[in-house]
Formats: C-alpha cells, sequence, structure tokens
C-alpha cells in the first residue's frame, strides 16, 4: 500500500480534541488532498467511539471520491466510555471482535473497504492464529485491502511472519523518543520493507522545559536558518531522513501547518547536521 508522506491523524478530530463541525472535517480533508495528503489515520476507539463517524460524514459532506483517499483504522482496545460501557481497559482480538469492529468502522467511516486496518496495540494474550485467520478473511473478502500492527516491537511482528502479510507498523518515534531507533524495530521493519508510521513525531518537544529539550532548541535555532524552515519541519526531517522510510502522522487540524508539515519532506538534513541534532537529543557523542 502506498500512502502519502505525510499522514494525517484524526484522533483530535472530535470530542477528543478540538471538536470540529462537519463542516470543517469536510474542508479539513478537501485542504490535505490539496496539499498532497491523502491518508487519513482512524481509530475506532477515538472520541469515545465517535470520532470515525464524524470522519465519514466529512468524507461525505465534502464530494471527495473515495478512490483518492487511503483511510487507516484500528481495532482492539475495549476502552470504558458511554458508547462501550464496561469497568476495564483491555484488549480484545477474538474473531467476533475482530470482524465486529471493521464492519462498525465500514459503517461508520461510510465506506465498504479500508485501505489498512492496523492492531492497535499488542494484547499479552494474543492468539496469534486467529488473529492471522480472521485477518486473512478479512482480505480475501475485500473489506481491507491491507493489514498492519500498532505499537509492536520487531519481536512481536516475527510472530506473524510466514501466516499474515504485515503491511506497516505504526510505532512511537521522535528525537525525543528514540527506542525503535535503538532497539532493532526500524531495523527489522527495513528488512522486511514494513513501512513505519511515526505518531506523536514532534516528541515531547513543545511540551516540556527540560534540560533535553534546552539541547534540542539550540540546535534548531541553528539549522532552521541554515534550511530556511520552521523548528517542526527540522523535528519531522529528522525522521524522515532516516532510511526505514519513517511516515509522521500529524495531528494538527490547522492547515498552516498540514501545509508545513509536507513541505518538511522536501528538506534533506546533511548527514553531519543529523547527527548533531540526535546528540543534542542524547547528550553525549555516539560511541
Amino acid at each position: 500500500m502506498k500512502y502519502s508522506k505525510i499522514i494525517s491523524g484524526t484522533m483530535n478530530w472530535g470530542v477528543w480534541g478540538n471538536n470540529l463541525s462537519t463542516k470543517k472535517v469536510a474542508d479539513l480533508i478537501t485542504n490535505s488532498i490539496e496539499y498532497g495528503i491523502d491518508t487519513f489515520d482512524n481509530a475506532d476507539i477515538y472520541g469515545g467511539y465517535t470520532t470515525e463517524e464524524l470522519f465519514g460524514n466529512g468524507l461525505i459532506e465534502s464530494g471527495i471520491d473515495r478512490e483518492r483517499i487511503k483511510i487507516i483504522s484500528k481495532f482492539g482496545i475495549m476502552y470504558p466510555s458511554d458508547k462501550l460501557p464496561i469497568t476495564v481497559k483491555h484488549y480484545d482480538y477474538s474473531k467476533d471482535h475482530i470482524i465486529k469492529s471493521v464492519e462498525n468502522s465500514l459503517i461508520n467511516l461510510k465506506t465498504d473497504y479500508l485501505d489498512c486496518v492496523l492492531m492497535h496495540r499488542p494484547s499479552p494474550i494474543m492468539d496469534i492464529n486467529e488473529i492471522s485467520d480472521t485477518v486473512n478473511k478479512l482480505l480475501e473478502s475485500g473489506k481491507i485491502k491491507s493489514f498492519g500492527v500498532s505499537n509492536f516491537s520487531a519481536q512481536q511482528i516475527q510472530v506473524f511472519e510466514n501466516i499474515v502479510k504485515i503491511d506497516c507498523n505504526q510505532i512511537q518515534c521522535s528525537l525525543t523518543h528514540l527506542d525503535p531507533i535503538y532497539d532493532g524495530t526500524l531495523d527489522y521493519m527495513q528488512s522486511k520493507d514494513i513501512k513505519p508510521m511515526a505518531w506523536k513525531p514532534l516528541g515531547e518537544f513543545y511540551l516540556k522545559k527540560n534540560d533535553q529539550n534546552n539541547r534540542i532548541r539550540e540546535k534548531l535555532l541553528k539549522f532552521k536558518k541554515k534550511y530556511n524552515c520552521s523548528e517542526s519541519q527540522i523535528l519531522l526531517s529528522w525522521l524522515i531522513k532516516h532510511p526505514s522510510n519513517i511516515i509522521p502522522v500529524v495531528g494538527t487540524t490547522k492547515i498552516d501547518r498540514l501545509k508545513e508539515s509536507i513541505d518538511s519532506t522536501s528538506i534533506n538534513l546533511d548527514l553531519i547536521d543529523w547527527f548533531e541534532i540526535l546528540e543534542a537529543s542524547v547528550g553525549k557523542r555516539v560511541p
């Protein structure tokens, strides 16, 4: 599956964030496509099981042909909410729940198929054979075009090898969250041609005041002048430089920020600059 170089994340579109109107969602979808962002990341639980329907209504109002966009959704997390009156947050990867979740997503998103569906998080008691059998049947039915995972380590991906094709893995990765770069996850994905999608790609840079972010800020001030761009564009281009071809999932609902994000894909950091920024993040030279 081919995705746009930046993915628009919808988690903050509904009641968990900016609570956009259907009209604003329609405009956001339209403007995203105009800027070259045609892939939208959803999940069944977003907005307490309400944001998928908001997106679907916005898509209909936009009048955009379904074939012009890629829709991703996720299943598996059972999240206590008004729509799901349970007392314990947990994961459900049973055959019945997977099918029910996908079918509900199709209804809410006003579509006949999902371009990709992801297991939202690994479960400590997931039955890989039941999951793979169910996913393969959904692939055969055409209700999903591809399958991926989210928040999986390299070892957790490997258990599905040879029983179901994994197209992508959506992981937390940023200049302030380097685990996938160092723990072998991105190396393994690169070797298997599994596409990495990075959620929270700006990391904690704008959220916390600490020594790490102070060091990073100093370098961003330097390099945004060199590359004639913004701080956030340096943060995104630093990720995109990685040879595993990381696709940032950007959660903004502001059109100018989306444009800025897609423009970051044309910035090619020099190798030595990439390492200078990394050094600022970790606080020491590479070994």
